[in-house]
């Protein structure tokens, strides 16, 4: 798809690195989450900021009680820059986890029916999650549900242990 292909190509990320150092390594389900959270966002996205025009390049971190987002240009130039506090996110996040985990296990040992409930339950965290996200952003930047739903996991690989 080219630049001219894509409706409101201003108003999206186009580039997202996750400032991981220091972090442990992650497992496989979870590198492989983060990769599939990072190409669809790429693929498709809404995201804008208030005072400054897309496209954007975001790179997230996390310490132990705050996301850190810094938004720059396509260029490279700092835009904006905020914390987020985790405290909101803090147990959908370990709830999300701990879903994930058994949604992993079930994949190899469970009946569908049984994966289908543990889905459905991973689900509804994701989208509770990136409700949360959303909300919490509203005013720093201009997200859709769909955007929100993949920072949210971005922002669980980040927050995860290995």
């Amino acid at each position: 798809m080219t630049g001219s292909e894509h409706q409101g190509d201003e108003n999206r990320i186009v580039h997202i690195q996750l400032d991981q150092e220091g972090q442990p390594l992650l497992s496989p389900e979870a590198e492989h989450e983060r990769s599939i959270a990072i190409y669809d966002l790429i693929e498709e996205n809404y995201f804008t900021l208030p005072e400054y025009a897309g496209p954007y390049h975001l790179i997230i971190r996390s310490d132990s009680r705050h996301i850190h987002f810094d938004i720059r240009s396509a260029a490279g130039h700092p835009l904006a820059g905020f914390f987020l506090a985790m405290g909101p996110l803090r147990r959908i996040i370990r709830d999300y986890r701990t879903v994930c985990e058994s949604y992993y296990d079930a994949i190899r040992t469970k009946t569908p029916s049984q994966i289908q409930a543990i889905d459905m339950g991973r689900r509804s965290l994701h989208n509770e999650g990136s409700v949360v996200l959303k909300e919490r952003l509203d005013g720093k930047v201009d997200i859709d549900h769909a955007t929100a739903r993949r920072l949210f996991s971005l922002i669980c690989v980040l927050k995860a242990r290995g």
